[in-house]
């Protein structure tokens, strides 16, 4: 593909559209009791409800009604109390039934935004269409025979969410971003892993481009089945030169569903593109329609967490924590859960903040653990925290000696540790004003000096008195005390 011109590229717009299918995290599948579990051999998760058998019934999961509930509150949806089911009629190998059972004319949640924050610190509202359930279809893996394509029909009937934006998209930052909070709400309310590795968080973007100024929408290709947010990112950046590109040079852009190669990082088509008629959608007779009272939905929410967006404002407006901060310990559920019950137990925020960034944070990496298997309760690191505030050792001290012994002891106090390596001393305690005075006793010459205004001879001071100490008293407490007793000499 040829790359721009010089300014090529700055005429046009992009609007980018995605669909976000997310996997949800029922022990069953949607329509069947079959596990919905995933790991399992090839076809082990099946039977003849899944299989669409002659003379077989679906029947609905209560609990994935209730995940696609909280999904639409937590993207700021109408719930609509009153739903119906379809059948979406394709062919294909891994769909036994023929067709999908999803929704049509009445999904479950109406409209919606979820607010992503940009690079140059805007905050862009991504307006959501609808959200809508439905069953996946199966697997076809044709790399496991040298000669046939093979079906794995454990994923079919697992409940899905559709996700369906509007085509508010202007760039592929947008559209990471979009993805990016997406997967970290579905993890906060537990409906969906958000892995999208194993294939439960997938997205199919919708591409066009346009000239700047123009109100009408281009002929829009589909890039199907993209598992990564980088991917996402790379097949919109590469649609769009693609797509400018052919209009330059006075083609057409076909409305076409392609398929996105990771290893080249270029688009190919898959086929053309389907419109809603070439699925002849009609009600699903099998199933009545979904009636659910505003009771219902106020228990739910009632029941949600704290969302993300919430968390990351209170962080910054009521405890006074930079946006870095707050965009870190709620990037994930349970570092936002274990900052929580952190803070539950000291008022220094900031200092809860920085060694979960810092000491646990590099402790997790270099062990290739979670937050969620750390063996340090919250508490106890409070109890850290509380042990350098009130100047019985220092953040040094604290970080190098007092943790990495917490690690092995993870049922000792802080405190106790500090106790038992000799390492408790106070800023008030008569053991740092002898320091003191045992460092002006050695270098009476240089207190001279200080006296004459040459106050670079501090730092020989307070290395003797550091040394004497063995690094266990605060350095910057001590140096005040220091100065104090210097300028009454």
């Amino acid at each position: 593909m040829t790359s721009f011109k010089a300014g090529i590229g700055d005429k046009y717009e992009l609007v980018v559209g995605l669909e976000v299918h997310a996997q949800l995290s029922t022990l069953s599948k949607v329509f069947s009791s079959d596990s919905a579990a995933f790991g399992a051999a090839p076809n082990e998760h099946i039977s003849p409800v899944s299989l669409g058998h002659p003379g077989t019934l679906p029947k609905l999961n209560k609990k994935a009604v209730e995940y696609a509930v909280k999904t639409g509150l937590a993207c700021n949806c109408t719930i609509n109390l009153n739903n119906t089911f379809a059948r979406k009629n394709y062919f294909y190998a891994d769909l036994p039934k023929g067709y999908q059972i999803t929704q049509d004319q009445q999904p479950i949640c109406l409209g919606g935004f979820i607010p992503v924050r940009l690079a140059d610190g805007s905050t862009k509202n991504i307006a959501i269409h609808h959200i809508h359930m439905e069953e996946d279809a199966g697997k076809s893996m044709h790399d496991q025979h040298h000669a046939d394509s093979l079906i794995d029909l454990n994923r079919a009937g697992v409940p899905l969410l559709e996700i369906v934006t509007e085509p508010d998209i202007r760039s592929a930052e947008e559209a990471g971003q979009f993805l990016t909070e997406i997967r970290k709400l579905v993890r906060y309310i537990e409906v969906c892993d958000g892995n999208m590795e194993e294939g439960s968080l997938r997205c199919d973007a919708n591409i066009s481009v346009r000239l700047k100024g123009q109100t009408t929408y281009g002929n829009r290709c589909e890039v199907k089945n993209l598992n990564s947010i980088r991917n996402v990112q790379r097949a919109i950046a590469h649609e769009f030169e693609r797509q400018v590109n052919i209009i330059e040079n006075g083609g057409f852009i076909e409305q076409n569903t392609l398929n996105f190669n990771a290893d080249t990082g270029e688009t190919s088509v898959l086929r053309s593109k389907e419109m809603a008629n070439d699925y002849r959608y009609f009600p699903e007779p099998d199933l009545t329609p979904l009636a659910l009272t505003k009771e219902y939905i106020a228990k739910i929410q009632k029941d949600m967490p704290a969302l993300p967006g919430v968390l990351y404002n209170r962080y910054i407006t009521e405890l006074g924590l930079s946006e870095y901060d707050a965009g870190v310990i709620t990037a994930e559920r349970d570092m936002a859960q274990y900052f929580e019950a952190v803070i539950a137990g000291t008022n220094n925020y900031k200092a809860a903040a920085n060694w979960l960034m810092g000491q646990v944070k590099s402790y997790l990496n270099d062990s290739g653990t979670g937050i969620s298997e750390f063996q340090l309760s919250p508490e106890t690191l409070a109890g850290l925290i509380a042990l350098v505030d009130s100047g019985k050792v220092n953040n040094s001290v604290a970080a190098q000696k007092v943790f990495p012994e917490l690690i092995k002891n993870p049922g000792k106090t802080a405190e106790a540790i500090a106790m038992q390596m000799n390492l408790l001393i106070s800023a008030g305690d008569n053991d740092v004003d002898r320091f003191i005075q045992a460092a002006l006793a050695k270098y009476p010459d240089k207190v001279a000096e200080y006296k004459k205004g040459k106050k670079g001879v501090l730092g020989l001071f307070m290395g003797e008195i550091m040394k004497s100490s063995k690094g266990k008293i605060d350095p910057q407490k001590t140096n005040q005390l220091l100065i104090k007793e210097l300028e009454g000499k």
